[in-house]
C-alpha cells in the first residue's frame, strides 16, 4: 500500500496556511512529493536501490541482494580497469547500505 497521509496532511495544511482552496492544492502536491520520496536523496529510498517496492517480501529482498551482490561485488571485477573496479565497489556500498536499512526497518516491527 502506498503512502497518503502526505497528501492529506499536506492540503489540509495548505487549505489552513493560504485560507483558499489553492492553497489546498499546492499542499496536496507536495504531499504527494513526500509520499513518493522525491524530495529525499537517494540514500533515504533504499528500496529504489534495489530496485523493489516498498512492499516487498524478505524473501524478494534477500534474493535481490544477493543478485545484485554477486553482479557488482569488488572481487568479480578485480581483472577489469581501474575506473569499473572504482564505480563497482561505490554500487556495492549502496547496496550493502540500502539491505542494511531495510532489514533494520523491517527487524523494528
Amino acid at each position: 500500500m502506498k503512502p497518503w497521509y502526505g497528501k492529506l496532511l499536506g492540503f489540509i495544511a495548505g487549505w489552513l496556511l493560504l485560507r483558499h482552496p489553492v492553497g489546498g492544492l499546492i499542499g496536496l502536491l507536495i504531499g504527494h512529493a513526500f509520499d513518493a520520496d522525491w524530495l529525499l536523496p537517494q540514500r533515504a529510498a533504499p528500496y529504489r536501490v534495489l530496485g523493489l517496492e516498498r512492499g516487498a517480501s524478505d524473501e524478494d529482498v534477500d534474493r535481490t541482494y544477493r543478485k545484485l551482490m554477486a553482479q557488482y561485488h569488488p572481487d568479480r571485477v578485480a581483472t577489469a580497469a581501474p575506473e569499473l573496479q572504482e564505480q563497482a565497489a561505490r554500487r556495492a556500498a549502496e547496496i550493502n547500505a540500502a539491505y542494511t536499512r531495510i532489514r533494520g526497518k523491517r527487524r523494528r516491527r
